[in-house]
């Protein structure tokens, strides 16, 4: 069930938050790697 609902958050993230991939991370503002930490977070849990 677990994996089930992060891979389901996942793909929602994938639809709706920016791709931040071709950005320097030590450039990014507060927010945006909140985002990039978030969508991390997600997957990882999704794939494990």
């Amino acid at each position: 069930m677990i994996p089930l609902f992060f891979r389901i958050l996942a793909k929602l993230n994938k639809a709706l938050l920016p791709k931040m991939w071709h950005r320097d991370l030590q450039r990014l503002g507060k927010m945006q790697k909140l985002i990039v930490a978030w969508r991390y977070w997600v997957t990882t849990r999704a794939l494990g």
